[in-house]
């Protein structure tokens, strides 16, 4: 079984890494700080940013993976993987910006559990059957 669904969505979400990382990059060329965040507001909250994309997506595509693998419908597993996707760039453009645009921040959060944990159940689920 190959996991083409799940592909698409990690790639995406490989791209969306980049491009935060890209942002802490220019900021750290703004700020002249090559090593920690300097105490400047704008590299602080670009680190979180991009730290928050990674502490979170390498999970919901583990969860994605095994959905897909244990043979859920194809638009389920899409409808996960949009979740996953749309939350972390909801939550990178609310959170990214100065002052913060909390319901983009807030959607982006709720997207990105409800994902983790549909998906968590599902393979809970799936394991105990």
């Amino acid at each position: 079984m190959t996991l083409t669904i799940t592909s698409l969505y990690a790639g995406l979400i490989g791209l969306l890494f980049v491009a935060l990382s890209v942002l802490v990059i220019t900021a750290r060329f703004k700020t002249n700080v090559s090593i920690g965040d300097g105490g400047k507001e704008l590299l602080v909250r670009r680190i979180r940013v991009q730290a928050n994309c990674a502490e979170y997506a390498p999970l919901g595509l583990i969860l994605l993976a095994l959905t897909e693998v244990q043979g859920a419908p194809g638009w389920v597993v899409h409808v996960l993987g949009l979740m996953l996707l749309l939350g972390r760039m909801l939550h990178a453009a609310g959170f990214g910006r100065t002052p913060e645009i909390m319901p983009m921040r807030s959607a982006g959060m709720v997207l990105t559990f409800a994902m983790l944990i549909l998906s968590a159940l599902a393979n809970i689920g799936h394991a105990l059957l």
